[in-house]
């Protein structure tokens, strides 16, 4: 199961993640604060961002890429795919119950 690494400006971040989490693409999504220094068309900047670890199952990995680049104000945002080479079982279901089933977790 994968957890997306994403980033966003504070002002987005949190509609971001609630986002993902109702519409049940992501079981839980943390956020971290963080300073990034980045390249972008020539300048360096350095902006505060916010890093959001979101969980989330195979089979909604492709429609939670799509819903955060639909809701992400950036141009280029950055959206990863990590994969767990270990996962504690029960939380591998808990996650996979929470992510696109109506049933209550």
């Amino acid at each position: 199961m994968p957890t997306a690494y994403i980033t966003a400006p504070p002002d987005a971040a949190g509609d971001i993640a609630r986002t993902l989490v109702d519409e049940r693409l992501a079981a839980c999504v943390n956020r971290f604060e963080c300073d990034s220094v980045y390249r972008w068309e020539g300048d360096v900047h350095e902006e505060a961002e916010v890093i959001l670890l979101a969980k989330t199952t195979d089979e909604r990995y492709p429609e939670l890429t799509e819903r955060v680049e639909s809701l992400h104000p950036y141009d280029v945002p950055c959206i990863e795919r990590f994969e767990e080479a270990d996962l504690l079982d029960r939380f591998g279901d808990w996650r996979a119950g929470a992510v696109g089933s109506d049933e209550p977790v």
